[in-house]
């Protein structure tokens, strides 16, 4: 279904990425505290003309720097694209250009206990609004014009937010921005609103909960589901689903992971496959054991399987605008693309498809260069046993400088 069009090497453990909401970039956080830009190559020209023969199918590194003391913990780019917000366990956010990423401003996330609360997650809501959650189970929300300090903070699980996903907004809405979203964090699912707060809680799953990516499209059913749900992937290779106002508790269970000689795998990341890429409406999953698989609703079942790394884990995937997928985890990104002949049946992909099918036959299962200083994220990050995600900081930083990668096939 996807074919590697290339692997980029990293200097130390990816801890974060962020993906342009419309330009070919994608922006990384290390476990060193540098943040680093590639700028992909474009698909296609005006006249359709294909990388290769145009020639210049290389990445490269639009620049590099060493943002945070300690780890990046997370990335986000802002709403129009034009800054990029990273957060390092220094405890501080720094806003910078997208374009040179000198740094405009910055925040620094409020001490719990006279002690830095690292920020785990930050994702930007609104041209106005900024969601921080930190190690403290905290949520900050800041608005982006008078920012020294968060509006309001909200505690909606007991332990550390482990994904942010904000819910499309209403009909009545007159701003045309999101102004609820969901979040995992421990065993529980909480929805939380911009103005009124912590609406609801879920009960406890029994399994800590990784990833969530929120999915429309989906057919109505006769018990009122309106086709809009939540999915959320857990500690022991389940991909649950959630019908939209329906928050107390799961609607349906999908097994990503059967297990293996080592357990289970976590589902570490989730995003959904664009329209148009593949048949009907799919998510791809990041696995702890390095392995994507694309799972298509509806029939939920497994339908592909790509391997991101032999060991480290799946910690980032994403989209660009044109539909390339972007993986994270370990010392690598990795470039993806949809195979050219997925309309194409030889022998060969009607045999495997005949295996992939009989192996998922009961997947589904329904109702059940600045601030150079010491990095110390190595022994930070080893005393936080509980996180799953980014708890690797083993990585330091070799170099620097222009860095070109050329896709294969395409130089």
């Amino acid at each position: 279904m996807f074919d590697n069009l290339c692997s980029l090497p990293l200097s130390s453990d990816l801890f974060a990425q962020a993906i342009h909401p419309s330009e070919p970039l994608v922006a990384v956080g290390l476990a060193s505290g540098h943040v680093q830009t590639y700028r992909l190559p474009p698909l296609a020209d005006s006249n359709g003309t294909s990388v290769s023969d145009a020639g210049y199918g290389a990445i490269e590194t639009s620049w590099r720097t060493k943002r945070h003391k300690g780890s990046c913990r997370s990335l986000s780019f802002g709403y129009d694209g034009e800054s990029v917000f990273s957060t390092g366990t220094d405890g501080i956010v720094k806003i910078a250009a997208t374009e040179t990423g000198q740094v405009s401003s910055k925040i620094r996330v409020p001490l719990e206990r006279s002690r830095i609360d690292a920020p785990s997650l930050i994702h930007v809501l609104s041209p106005q609004s900024l969601l921080l959650a930190t190690d403290s189970s905290a949520l900050h929300i800041y608005d982006l014009r008078t920012a020294s300090r968060p509006q309001q903070t909200h505690h909606p699980h007991d332990d550390y937010i482990s994904s942010l996903t904000p819910l499309p907004p209403t009909g009545e809405s007159t701003s045309g921005f999101s102004k609820q979203w969901i979040s995992t964090g421990g065993t529980t699912l909480a929805v939380t609103d911009l103005r009124r707060g912590v609406l609801v809680k879920s009960e406890d799953q029994e399994e800590e909960l990784f990833s969530s990516v929120f999915v429309s499209g989906l057919p109505t059913k006769a018990n009122g589901s309106k086709g809009e749900k939540i999915l959320v992937g857990d500690g022991n290779g389940v991909l649950t689903l959630w019908e939209k106002g329906v928050w107390d508790d799961q609607e349906e269970r999908i097994i990503v992971d059967r297990g293996g000689p080592k357990g289970k795998e976590s589902l570490d990341s989730l995003t959904r496959v664009p329209e148009g890429v593949g048949q009907g409406i799919q998510v791809a999953v990041g696995l702890g054991n390095g392995t994507i698989k694309i799972v298509r609703l509806g029939v939920n079942k497994v339908v592909a399987e790509l391997s991101h790394d032999e060991v480290e884990s799946v910690l980032t995937l994403g989209f660009t605008a044109r539909g390339r997928m972007i993986s994270g985890g370990g010392q690598v990104v990795k470039v993806w693309q949809e195979s050219v002949d997925d309309g194409v049946n030889d022998d060969d992909d009607e045999e495997k498809d005949s295996g992939l099918k009989r192996r998922n036959s009961e997947d589904s299962e329904e109702g059940d260069s600045e601030d150079e200083g010491q990095d110390s994220s190595d022994a930070e990050e080893q005393s936080r046993k509980k996180r799953k995600k980014r708890k690797r900081a083993k990585g330091k930083d070799h170099g620097g400088g222009q860095h070109v990668m050329a896709f294969k096939g395409m130089d």
